[in-house]
């Protein structure tokens, strides 16, 4: 086993807030995404497509969300998501070609997935925390406009912010007996 792997794992959280203004460079996290494409993928399809989002984008993607936001929960929701997200400092996210095959669907998201997390590993090792959301703005037709890709065709994976941490999370895992099944 590998010590230093393990710890990393092991110690990487997700990331909620991050400091202010202070941007990863691009070409750290290009050169994260280069090795973080070595994961498994089925039939060596590497169906990961990565959109690195800038900040006139990432503006439109904040004020997108603030509308659903607004949709559902009112103005003053909207106003604190809107402030909130305009602080993340990095903005990446990552799709795949939709297949009419639906195993190889379920295969190419699972090797994005695999990347996904080789991304958060490598980053964090560098100082850099990452938080993966799925939420509803990366299911809306506008998000897809603002990345430049066509719903019909493209599948959102997520949206990755990343930064540096103001904060490290605690967490725990059950005990491997409660998740671990023994067959015969």
């Amino acid at each position: 086993m590998c010590p230093a792997l393990t710890q990393t794992i092991r110690d990487r959280r997700t990331i909620h807030h991050f400091k202010i203004g202070e941007v990863p460079p691009t070409s750290m996290i290009e050169e994260a995404i280069e090795q973080a494409v070595w994961a498994p993928n089925h039939r060596l399809s590497q169906p990961w497509h990565f959109q690195l989002i800038g900040s006139e984008s990432a503006a439109q993607i904040c004020h997108l969300n603030a509308d659903i936001v607004r949709a559902d929960k009112g103005e003053e929701m909207a106003e604190i998501k809107l402030r909130r997200w305009s602080e993340i400092p990095g903005w990446l996210s990552m799709s795949f070609d939709k297949s009419e095959d639906p195993l190889r669907s379920q295969e190419d998201y699972a090797a994005c997935c695999c990347v996904a997390q080789n991304l958060a590993l490598i980053l964090w090792e560098q100082g850099v925390g990452m938080k993966w959301t799925t939420g509803k703005v990366t299911r809306d037709e506008g998000f897809y406009e603002i990345i430049g890709l066509n719903s019909q065709s493209s599948s959102v994976v997520g949206l990755f912010w990343f930064g540096y941490p103001v904060e490290i999370p605690q967490a725990t895992r059950p005990p491997l007996a409660t998740f671990l099944s023994r067959l015969p």
